[in-house]
């Protein structure tokens, strides 16, 4: 998707939500009056998207060294990068909303799964005062870590259907009901969502949960075709990878909580408006015959 194709995209969104949500910031008394700044919400939003879709792995040096030097024809009201800073926070609620509108759709298969958002190292972590009160310490496969977890349902296409932020030390299976409210058919997750009442509670919702068990488990029968679904648990852990390393959802740098919001919502917008998109490629009559 192209700069012009992706501001098109994000300004039809602005220009339907901004009117309401404004009205009802002044109906609440959280804000007294509407003033318009050199760059439109809109045009924030994309400049912020359009970060996570480059090649920059630095925000500051992507404004000064690209947005400032070659975009000053397509955002004619460019301000200091202190300045667009400042205005980051404004956007939160919006982006928000923009990431509900670009939800994908349910198939039938579903794969969910969590990853860290490390926030510091952990010898810093005594000394960490940005996200002190928000961020735990938590342990996935690997190690200890301090920071978030994402936690992300996709569908077959890679296109996102759900997803949450909470604190390391959070279980993911407690996401799993909010997560799973309009899904159907399977559900497909790792060894980390075992629980019998999670199972049986998803079957009254219409949803099967597959996992694979713990070596320390009695050996159940599995059906062939669920098996194979199960070995296709590795696309929602390349879109994971994609978010970390592509749409750098991940760093060290933050200084606010409401900017490190941004950077994830952007983030996961960047990648809702790739092109290809990792997938399996399933036909409906596959669908169909493994039972999703």
């Amino acid at each position: 998707m192209s700069l012009l194709e992706l501001f098109c995209h994000v300004d039809d969104f602005w220009l339907s939500f901004a009117k309401e949500w404004k009205q009802t910031l002044l109906h609440s008394g959280q804000i007294k009056r509407l003033r318009s700044g050199h760059l439109a919400e809109s045009e924030i939003m994309t400049i912020l998207i359009h970060f996570h879709q480059s090649h920059y792995r630095d925000f500051k040096a992507f404004y000064i060294g690209h947005v400032l030097s070659h975009l000053r024809a397509d955002f004619p009201g460019l301000v200091s990068y202190s300045r667009f800073v400042q205005g980051i926070p404004s956007v939160l609620v919006p982006l928000a909303a923009y990431l509900e509108s670009c939800r994908g759709r349910c198939n039938g298969l579903s794969f969910v799964d969590s990853t860290k958002l490390v926030v510091c190292h952990n010898r810093r972590i005594q000394h960490h005062r940005v996200f002190a009160g928000l961020a735990e310490r938590g342990k996935d496969s690997v190690d200890w870590f301090y920071g978030f977890k994402l936690h992300l349902v996709i569908n077959d296409e890679g296109e996102m259907l759900a997803c949450r932020l909470t604190p390391g030390n959070v279980d993911d299976r407690r996401l799993v009901p909010q997560l799973a409210q309009r899904l159907f058919g399977k559900l497909i997750g790792d060894k980390g969502y075992l629980s019998k009442h999670l199972v049986a509670w998803l079957l009254e919702q219409g949803v099967e949960l597959l996992t694979p068990i713990k070596r320390s488990m009695k050996p159940r029968l599995v059906r062939l075709n669920d098996k194979l679904l199960l070995r296709k648990r590795v696309l929602i852990e390349t879109i994971n990878d994609q978010l970390k390393n592509v749409s750098q959802i991940e760093h060290s740098r933050h200084r606010s909580p409401a900017n490190f919001l941004v950077n994830v919502l952007a983030g996961l917008l960047a990648y809702c408006h790739q092109p290809k998109k990792p997938s399996l490629q399933v036909t409906p009559e596959v669908l169909t015959l493994v039972g999703c």
